[in-house]
């Protein structure tokens, strides 16, 4: 039965303190999700870090440089399961500094589970990180207004920080929107109900996560696939075999189907799809087919197959929000390779049309500068043609990241508007 639940990604974001580990470490005690080695171990090292009971956040700070400091600085992954849903957790850090790792663990994420601390309300942490849920269009946001118990599970407090957190919700685009009274370290609210705050009558936060709604990303019209490599085997049997082999990104592709192979805009049909052990007359997104046509065209990575009534834009220019990450900021019309499905070219950021003022929600027009963690929208030039769709209609197709070119690092992640 479990076998078959739903999986549910979510991610937990805010400030540093604000309890995220806490909470994850008090969800994976409370619903026994973890193993007797594993507690033990952390049981042992918190009695050496001199704890009565059992140090929570041990279940997610694994790096040794994070224990010593007791914050979290990369993104931790856990996985559990209940009886009604299995989960993946990506606990990301609170760190300003470590924003992009936010952007990374909240890719994929189906919720965003934004912690706030009671005794501090709305902060510009809480700011940026819902702004970056909502730019990524993370369906569900579910804020715990955590360490109720040091402000005596007051309900003005918890209206207080709704009313706050209502006002820049309402400037971005945040689809559902819930609000959770908790103590991470005391457990109110997370697994069971909390018997100190009556006059909250919602559920816990494993229920809210148990019941919620997961809608798929995957765009199921718009017929995309990327090709990673082309498949000519040396054996006698299969001399004539040419194969376009990648996964499907998004859509259905039928054997018979019209394509358009981009950007050269040839055309050709389906003439058979394979898996590796057995041809199929139906594909679908995340499949990961070879494709033959019934045409000899020349295709190579980077290239694709649309179908041929469903086609992306092919363009050297595109608008896109951009968030950087690296250390070092942007250099004025600096060359890099940005990276869209399997095609790699060489790009330049060549207009920032403005940046956006994470502490009043405001765009800026005058600030020409990237540095690590601002959010614009820019205009970027490509050496060679990309085959993208915007961000909001397709994820997959509408998301790349640049890497500087002289250090291989990714300095930056868009998504096309």
């Amino acid at each position: 039965m479990i076998d078959n639940n739903q999986l549910l990604r979510f991610t937990t974001a805010g400030s540093v303190d604000d309890g995220k580990s806490t909470l994850i470490g008090r969800l994976l005690y409370d619903s026994k999700s973890i193993f007797e080695d594993q507690l033990e171990a952390i049981e042992n090292t918190s009695r050496k870090k001199g704890y009565d009971g059992v140090d929570l956040a041990l279940f997610t700070d694994g790096l040794r440089d994070e224990r010593e400091q007791g914050i979290t600085i990369d993104v931790a992954y856990r996985y559990f399961t209940t009886p009604k849903r299995k989960f993946i957790i990506a606990d990301t850090p609170g760190h300003i500094q470590y924003t992009r790792n936010m952007i990374t663990g909240a890719s994929t994420a189906n919720a965003a589970i934004i912690l706030i601390d009671a005794r501090n309300g709305v902060i510009e942490q809480t700011k940026r990180h819902t702004f970056i849920a909502s730019l990524l269009q993370i369906s569900h946001v579910i804020v715990c207004i955590n360490k109720m118990d040091l402000v005596d599970f007051s309900e003005d407090i918890f209206n207080r920080i709704t009313t706050e957190f209502e006002e820049i919700s309402s400037k971005m685009i945040v689809k559902d929107v819930r609000y959770i009274p908790i103590s991470a370290l005391c457990g109110d609210n997370v697994v069971n109900r909390s018997k100190e705050m009556p006059w909250y009558q919602g559920a816990p936060l494993l229920h809210t996560l148990e019941t919620i709604h997961i809608s798929s990303d995957i765009n199921k019209i718009d017929a995309r696939f990327p090709i990673q490599t082309v498949i000519r085997p040396q054996d006698e049997n299969h001399r004539d075999y040419r194969g376009y082999a990648g996964r499907i990104e998004s859509g259905v592709f039928r054997v018979g189907d019209k394509v358009t192979i981009m950007p050269s805009g040839f055309t050709s049909k389906i003439k058979t799809i394979d898996t590796y052990n057995r041809m199929i007359r139906e594909a679908y997104a995340p499949m990961s087919v070879s494709m033959t046509l019934e045409d000899d065209i020349d295709i190579s990575r980077g290239d694709m197959i649309a179908r041929s009534n469903n086609q992306p834009q092919v363009t050297q220019n595109i608008e896109a929000m951009l968030c950087w990450l690296n250390d070092e900021n942007a250099k004025p019309r600096a060359k890099y390779i940005i990276k869209h499905t399997s095609n790699d070219q060489k790009a330049m950021i060549t207009e920032i049309v403005y940046k956006i003022d994470i502490e009043f929600l405001n765009r800026i027009s005058d600030d020409k500068t990237l540095k690590i963690n601002d959010i614009c929208k820019v205009k970027i030039r490509t050496t060679k043609p990309l085959m993208v769709d915007s961000y909001r209609e397709n994820r997959t197709t509408g998301s790349f990241i640049l890497i500087d070119e002289m250090t291989n690092e990714t300095v930056a992640s868009g998504m096309v508007v």
